[in-house]
């Protein structure tokens, strides 16, 4: 059977943490989650004449995830993660990196064309390069790929524009109970309460499916007609670094192989409780979390 090509277009950059720098960036990480479930899964990105970027082509190549990395003038990102007491991460995301200078090539051309779905965020589009790059990419995607925007607001890298036209791309919207208060305010209905938010959000923007997760308190999907909702599991965390990417990367690879929303649901809800466990956003899944 032919595999099925998942896309993670956006940030690739390393995650400069207390224990040391580890490879990361939303769009990669889910990308390297989804191929863990059997999928020919591919890291869009741009990365820089460097060091950084023979270390992270070196870095994919280990992790057997395949990639479409142009080296362009620019540093190859990183990031200063720190962590609160609980394993939250707090970000220092440099700017003028090489991702935010991704070029659209004949090859991102031919891989749009053939994928079945794609996942991108709020933070590759802080530059008009990337940006461009990405609607394009999204724009030669099949009618029937699944767009996933996982719209992981970082910082100040976001306007109402980016988020406006990301929702009109996306069929899967991907945010957490932080992002929804964000949104709310910013397109003028914060009294509502989330899942009239969530419910809101789903039918104004035509989308298939909205993925609400709430941390510690739990997830939700809202799909046309029905909700599921999942408790988080209890673990002892490491960090939180990656969950998010990997419950998304779950998630869409469980859809892609035809299990029910709920179902789906499920898998991501244990696969992102296990990332926590884990030091890094990347850690090898155990086989019987797959299914």
């Amino acid at each position: 059977m032919e595999k099925r090509i998942i896309v993670g277009l956006g940030e690739a950059l390393w995650d400069c943490l207390p224990e040391g720098r580890k490879l990361g960036g939303a769009p990669a990480n889910f990308a390297y989650h989804t191929s863990q479930f059997g999928n020919e899964a591919y890291a869009v990105s741009a990365v820089g004449n460097d060091a950084l970027g023979d270390e992270t082509i070196q870095a994919f190549e280990e992790k057997k995830l395949n990639y479409a990395l142009p080296r362009v003038d620019f540093p190859t990102g990183t990031v200063q993660v720190t962590l609160d007491d609980d394993g939250i991460p707090s970000y220092d995301i440099k700017e003028g990196a090489a991702w935010d200078n991704i070029p659209f090539t004949p090859e991102l051309e031919a891989l749009a064309r053939r994928s079945r779905a794609v996942c991108f965020g709020s933070l590759a589009q802080r530059s008009e390069v990337s940006r461009q790059t990405i609607y394009r990419f999204l724009d030669s995607t099949p009618k029937d790929c699944l767009r996933i925007f996982d719209i992981n607001l970082r910082q100040n890298f976001y306007s109402k524009e980016i988020i406006r036209e990301s929702l009109r791309r996306c069929n899967i919207l991907k945010i957490n109970d932080e992002e929804l208060v964000i949104i709310g305010r910013m397109f003028g209905y914060p009294g509502m309460d989330f899942e009239n938010k969530c419910w809101l959000i789903l039918g104004k923007y035509n989308l298939d499916i909205l993925v609400l997760t709430c941390g510690v308190n739990g997830s939700y999907v809202f799909s046309k007609g029905a909700m599921s909702y999942y408790e988080t599991p209890k673990v002892k965390v490491a960090d939180t670094v990656g969950a998010g990417d990997s419950f998304t990367g779950s998630f869409v690879a469980s859809l892609l192989a035809g299990k029910p929303v709920a179902e789906a649901h499920r898998i991501a809800v244990n696969v992102s409780a296990y990332v926590c466990t884990q030091n890094g956003a990347m850690p090898q899944l155990p086989e019987e979390l797959k299914g």
